[in-house]
């Protein structure tokens, strides 16, 4: 299938490692053009130096005002079609195992600048009538984990404005959208793993293979795979899909509707 996105100009946050490097890859491979951020500089030279005419860096911390002004300023430059929102995720912990000095600092990484970063952008898109805004969350989203309290409290938040910002905009042409991906084989899901085995008191290998046998596909997906999804939901093709929150999950999550 042609996504109709070559030369189309999409922001990648997150861009060094697991979804983020999948997706912009994805993108890159369909003939887009990538601004890929990420805290190392020389890290996405690396990984897109075949790429480097159709592709931007900006070094920064998402955390950082800094680095959001470098991303509008990218932004309002040059003309962009959409924006991946998409980062690392907090650490493990049951609530009482929980501080406050951990939900301030999960509540800067998981949640305050991608709300921060779409209320800059977003305006941007609506003017032209055309855009997609995807957030990458996790299924803790649709069924929450006990050990991951933090990722359950605040990809929820974000869950719900995007479905906000997604009603506000669909008039406009403008998509939101968010991912919610079950256990993937990338750096995120080593977290989790080193959790359960602490947890249970097994090995590493162990617990990955436990956690395997919980997926009802019986393996745990691939970062590409995903990235097929997440391009072509920044691709027109998805122009009336909006406001939804799609598993990429090997069939984990119970409910009816995941």
């Amino acid at each position: 299938m042609d996504l109709k996105i070559s030369e189309q100009r999409f922001i990648v946050c997150g861009a060094s490692s697991g979804f983020g490097l999948a997706i912009a890859k994805q993108l890159l491979i369909e003939g887009a053009v990538v601004v890929a951020v990420a805290r190392r500089g020389d890290q996405l030279h690396e990984l897109y130096g075949n790429f480097k005419d159709r592709v931007e860096i900006i070094e920064g911390s998402l955390i950082y005002g800094e680095t959001l002004d470098k991303i509008e300023k990218s932004a309002r430059e040059r003309p962009f079609h959409g924006i991946v929102l998409n980062a690392g995720g907090p650490p493990t912990g049951t609530p009482l195992q929980t501080n406050m000095m951990d939900w301030d600092a999960a509540w800067q990484l998981v949640m305050r600048w991608k709300i921060d970063l779409a209320l800059r952008l977003a305006p941007l898109l609506r003017e032209k009538r055309y855009g997609r805004l995807l957030f990458i969350e996790s299924q803790t989203v649709k069924q929450p984990l006990p050990s991951l309290v933090l990722s359950n409290a605040f990809r929820a938040g974000i869950a719900g404005f995007a479905k906000s910002l997604a009603l506000e905009i669909a008039p406009d042409g403008v998509t939101v959208n968010l991912m919610a991906p079950g256990s993937h084989e990338t750096p995120a899901i080593e977290r989790v793993i080193k959790n359960n085995s602490q947890t249970l008191g097994i090995s590493y290998e162990k617990a990955k293979k436990e956690l395997e046998a919980k997926i009802p596909v019986g393996r745990m997906g691939t970062a590409e795979e995903f990235a097929s999804l997440a391009a072509w939901l920044l691709s027109p093709h998805s122009s009336y899909v909006t406001g939804q929150t799609i598993s990429h999950d090997g069939g984990i999550v119970a409910g009816l509707f995941g």
